[in-house]
């Protein structure tokens, strides 16, 4: 096991690589690249960096110099040939070949485009402008540099033994924390903490515990390289991207209230299987299932990632029933906000009623909470977002109001066409 209080202590070298490789990514991001290369392929897209906590000023902890070297070593990144090989020869979700050969063959030749940063206030100004499959593939890795390396400006002012002693308090932390989900009946837990992570060493150590741990309850792990090396089950569907783009290219008020079952039509024809999983929240839970085809209720399960959880599965619950469906056969995935207390009252609310997943997060990957003086290695909400196709703003609304983005014309033009009432402002969790 790879001690990485040393490791972080021999920080010498003119650059250590906090991202490793082009799969050092989610699982879904390569699933949506897929199916954006094959239908959306020369839509231009603009993501930009969005720090919700303010109070983390990243341009006073971080050097430019050294973020501007990061990023520039990703975009000399490219596959390699056994990153390829899995991809291609690999099983996932039960289907060989789940990526067609067209698009392997343009990954294996992708280098990430340029990217654009300042300082502003206090924070760094990040964006990223290109073809919408280039430019998706930054969202990651961006994010996962930006953490490690205020991390790194943290640690890097402790002592050799102060290292040792606070990466043993962590991973005593997240050994209790598993040793508490072990006693949940039922459980089926995955890895979704790429995206604000401590690092990328503490992110594979943690799953190495949660393998250790939690044995079959334990489904995989969002992240391809850490599934790849240690050989299991990569996880993950779609996200509020896709919907948040097909809404911004939409031409008129029509096209919008069709572009998030636009999406789905266009994932349907692409996957099968336990892929069909609704992201129903970005313009608002409710309403998209009131409005929903019924081909849609057929789909496999739901992902809830906003607003109150509870609620949000138990709208789900009622729907399938509206639709003549029985929610036992269902699956409910839980991703927004989980720690352990949260997912053991989830889980035995919903046990019976549905089949119920958990993807945990940033708890789970980052959770340095009390470890340190002032609470330096305390996670924080930082995000990575498409905010404009072709020209045109994006919008999300969210089931929580703290999580809308876009200008605020466009958000109550949304708010009418997808008919958003009032809504409860809920404190964003990491």
């Amino acid at each position: 096991m790879t001690d990485i209080a040393t490791r972080v202590w021999n920080h010498k070298w003119k650059i250590d690589p906090i991202v490793r490789s082009l799969i050092d990514t989610d699982f879904y991001k390569l699933l949506m690249c897929q199916s954006v290369f094959r239908n959306k392929a020369d839509t231009v897209v603009t993501f930009s960096l969005i720090n919700r906590s303010k109070d983390v000023q990243l341009a006073e902890l971080i050097d430019e110099g050294e973020l501007r070297e990061q990023l520039d070593h990703i975009r000399s990144l490219s596959l390699s040939r056994g990153e390829s090989t899995w991809l291609r020869g690999n099983t996932f979700y039960g289907k060989r070949q789940m990526f067609r050969p067209d698009f392997m063959e343009w990954f294996e030749g992708l280098r990430l485009p340029p990217y654009h940063l300042e300082k502003r206030n206090g924070q760094y100004e990040l964006t990223f402008e290109g073809k919408w499959p280039e430019v998706m593939m930054w969202e990651i890795p961006a994010l996962s540099v930006l953490m490690e390396l205020r991390s790194r400006a943290v640690l890097n002012r402790m002592g050799r033994f102060e290292l040792k002693v606070l990466y043993a308090r962590a991973l005593t932390k997240l050994w209790e924390k598993i040793e508490q989900l072990a006693t949940v009946e039922g459980l089926r837990i995955a890895d979704f903490g790429t995206r604000r992570r401590h690092s990328y060493l503490w992110q594979d150590q943690s799953v190495q515990a949660m393998i250790e741990g939690l044995g079959e309850k334990f489904v995989g792990t969002s992240n391809c390289l850490i599934a790849m090396k240690r050989d299991i089950e990569a996880i993950g569907t779609n996200a509020h991207e896709l919907p948040m783009v097909y809404s911004a290219l939409a031409r008129d008020d029509a096209e919008l209230a069709d572009a998030p079952y636009k999406v789905l039509a266009d994932w349907q024809d692409e996957h099968d299987g336990n892929l069909r999983i609704i992201l129903p929240d970005t313009f608002g839970t409710k309403g998209f299932l009131d409005r929903a085809p019924d081909w849609l209720a057929g789909w496999t399960g739901i992902r809830i990632d906003s607003g109150a959880p509870e609620e949000g599965a138990e709208t789900a619950i009622a729907w399938w029933k509206s639709r003549g469906e029985d929610p036992r056969e269902k699956l409910i995935i839980f991703s927004d906000g989980l720690d352990v207390d949260r997912i053991v009252a989830l889980s035995e609310r919903f046990r019976g009623r549905a089949k119920v997943s958990f993807g945990w997060g940033t708890l789970l990957t980052n959770d340095f909470r009390g470890l340190t003086k002032n609470d330096g290695l305390a996670p924080f909400s930082l995000v990575c977002k498409a905010v404009a196709a072709n020209g045109h703003p994006t919008v999300k609304l969210s089931d929580n109001p703290n999580k809308a983005m876009g200008p605020e014309t466009e958000i109550q033009r949304y708010k009418r066409v997808f008919q958003v009432g009032t809504q409860e402002a809920i404190a964003v969790e990491v």
